[in-house]
């Protein structure tokens, strides 16, 4: 269905987030916490970003790092929140596109789905 990268700061959420969206017909790279958003979205040639971050300060600047990636500005993203009133405002606020976010609690199946829709309107 599509390569993603999965950034996420918690191993065990990463790894059983990384299962589910395989038996869903992702092919997944996943990775801790890191500023090399960019580099591994090109290392790994993905078509879609998931952000999971204990805080969605951590997430929404990947977010804008790879906003801000004149290479980046159109890879779809999942955001996985445990704020989401202020992510969705966060987001709002920077007009963001190519983007959906999913409320705490979560199911692989949910983040599966909204990579399916954001990979569909992008093809």
């Amino acid at each position: 269905m599509g390569r993603i990268l999965l950034i996420d700061d918690t191993p065990d959420i990463a790894e059983l987030l990384t299962f589910s969206l395989c038996d869903q017909g992702f092919e997944v790279f996943s990775a801790g916490y890191t500023t090399s958003v960019n580099e591994l979205i090109v290392e790994h040639r993905v078509d879609a970003v998931v952000l999971d971050c204990s805080s969605y300060e951590m997430s929404e600047a990947l977010f804008d790092a790879v906003r801000h990636h004149p290479n980046h500005e159109d890879v779809p993203i999942v955001i996985i929140s445990d704020t989401p009133e202020e992510a969705d405002a966060s987001l709002a606020s920077r007009s963001a596109k190519k983007v959906l976010l999913i409320p705490k609690p979560f199911t692989g199946g949910q983040v599966g789905r909204a990579l399916a829709q954001l990979l569909e309107s992008a093809a």
